[in-house]
């Protein structure tokens, strides 16, 4: 993972997850979450096809929002970028 110095313009933190296969993507991000406090902005690429079933579900089932997953900008064609906000965990 990748942590830039917090600060107003600083890009959130970054889990990269290329070349990794169902299920690492989402044990990346989790691991990279319960390091983060609630409300932080993370950002998941990844470019294992399951993915992009996997990371919606787990934030469904862990209380995060999945606010946007897409095509990386000027990738390879297959690796997907997920911004997640983290909250503060599945209730229960």
């Amino acid at each position: 993972m990748t942590r830039p110095a917090m600060g107003a313009d600083t890009a959130p933190p970054t889990v990269d997850s290329r070349g990794r296969r169902c299920p690492l993507p989402v044990i990346d991000l989790a691991r990279a979450a319960a390091t983060l406090p609630v409300g932080t902005t993370v950002l998941l690429l990844a470019d294992d096809p399951a993915a992009a079933l996997d990371i919606p579900a787990w934030c469904r089932l862990r209380g995060h929002e999945l606010v946007d997953s897409a095509l990386e900008p000027g990738g390879d064609g297959r690796t997907r970028r997920f911004t997640v906000r983290l909250g503060a965990g599945a209730p229960g």
